[in-house]
């Protein structure tokens, strides 16, 4: 029996770039003149098909995995799917009540407690009093909130809101659960209880839209996946046959992304990137990084808030989707303009392999306001030129610099 059937689904948006219009009689009449001219052009270049013609079922009991690079649809995907937004076009239907946690909030009244907000949710899912009642203490321990729970959620750390809104999704028992990328917010210890309770959420029955760059814990959660591209289903079918389908074919390779206008950057209307860029800090070899280079990201981005402290987060992932680390800068405050950031990974540090760089900036030490995932995509081959170890050494990081020091205690006849 199909919990889920997606036909046809096509999202169409409209892009609005045109410019400031003038207030004269004469900008008029250039207004219209041009708009009589231009008319197709300008309707081509102002539509955006996030998603076009997807089709796909999801079986009871399926836990699904969706996976693409960033912009690939996965996102509108959700919400067309949680009827935050219309398709265009197709349709979509849904059999079991269906639970989604698709951003850092949804679904939260920012006013009301976290006692409160418990069971809101409960009531918008349709479930009782005493349903809500018995799953309470459960989701309050799951979430860890305890202390915060008679505290506005707008008070709320990212990590609380998102522990608070699983914990709720998971608990309430949907028959159909629906969880975007937002975990990457918790601590590892969370993301490994979520995927935990994931898995006994799927044990009973019920189906799972998961999406994640984390391709390990896809392939470790799920058994059908989904690959997007560009808003087009690329592949559906068994999960490793898809992840191994969007590895071989996603590209490695990308040093700089750079934008001269602001209006085309990726971000919003309080942040947009201006250039993103890889700089080994050694002359390269045939354009080749090795694991003696030291590398350096530079970050520079159009600040639209007149006056705010801002933390810059850097988060470097294997190419399986698993963060080696995340860095930061303390939270400085910053005016309107351009600020530029930057962070040095030295050289004997990573190990030989293909990674890719997202970046985060936050408002306030709390207050996410854009994630730029995916930006940087590199390679870095062995340097080694000695037969005495054979092999690829094991593990994302090779720091070279720490070392095992043994020396002789004591000098026995053990035979």
């Amino acid at each position: 029996m199909s919990a889920i059937v997606i036909e046809n689904v096509s999202k169409k948006y409209i892009l609005n770039h045109k410019a400031k219009k003038g207030n004269s009689f004469k900008d008029t009449l250039v207004d219209f003149g041009t708009s009589l001219f231009k008319r197709k052009e300008k309707q081509e270049k102002d539509i955006f098909w996030a998603l076009n013609d997807v089709s796909f079922k999801v079986e009871k009991g399926d836990r699904l995995g969706l996976i693409g690079s960033n912009g690939a649809g996965k996102s509108t995907l959700l919400k067309v799917l949680s009827q935050i937004t219309e398709p265009t076009k197709g349709s979509i239907r849904i059999k079991g009540r269906m639970a989604s946690l698709l951003e850092v909030g949804t679904g939260f009244h920012p006013e009301l407690s976290g006692r409160e907000n418990i069971n809101l949710n409960g009531a918008i899912l349709g479930m009782k009093s005493d349903e809500i009642k018995q799953h309470f203490d459960a989701i309050v321990d799951f979430a860890g909130i305890e202390r915060f729970l008679d505290t506005p959620v707008k008070r709320y750390s990212s990590g609380m809101y998102v522990r608070l809104g699983f914990a709720i999704a998971a608990h309430l028992e949907p028959e159909i659960l629906v969880v975007d990328e937002v975990l990457a917010v918790g601590d590892a210890d969370f993301q490994k209880k979520s995927i935990g309770k994931m898995r006994d959420v799927s044990k009973s029955g019920r189906t799972i839209v998961f999406v994640s760059h984390n391709l390990t814990a896809v392939e470790g959660l799920c058994n059908k996946g989904a690959y997007l591209k560009k808003g087009e289903l690329v592949k559906f079918g068994e999960v490793n046959s898809v992840i191994n389908h969007y590895v071989s074919t996603v590209s490695k390779f990308q040093l700089k992304q750079e934008w001269n206008n602001m209006n085309d950057a990726p971000g919003n209307n309080l942040i947009r990137a201006k250039r993103i860029q890889l700089v080994p800090e050694n002359e390269l070899t045939d354009n080749i990084i090795t694991t003696k280079d030291g590398i350096r990201v530079e970050f520079e981005f159009w600040n639209s808030i007149k006056s705010t402290t801002l933390n810059v987060s850097l988060f470097l992932y294997t190419m399986a989707g698993e963060c080696i680390f995340n860095v930061a800068n303390l939270g400085q405050e910053f005016s309107q303009g351009i600020i530029e950031s930057s962070c040095s990974i030295p050289g004997d540090f990573l190990n030989d392999g293909s990674y890719y760089i997202s970046l985060m900036v936050v408002e306030d030490h709390l207050k996410p306001l854009y994630f730029f995932e995916e930006v940087l995509a590199f390679d870095i081959k062995d340097s080694r030129d000695t037969d005495d170890w054979l092999g690829k050494w094991p593990g994302a990081i090779r720091p070279l610099n720490l070392k095992v020091l043994s020396t002789q205690k004591e000098i026995l006849e053990l035979n």
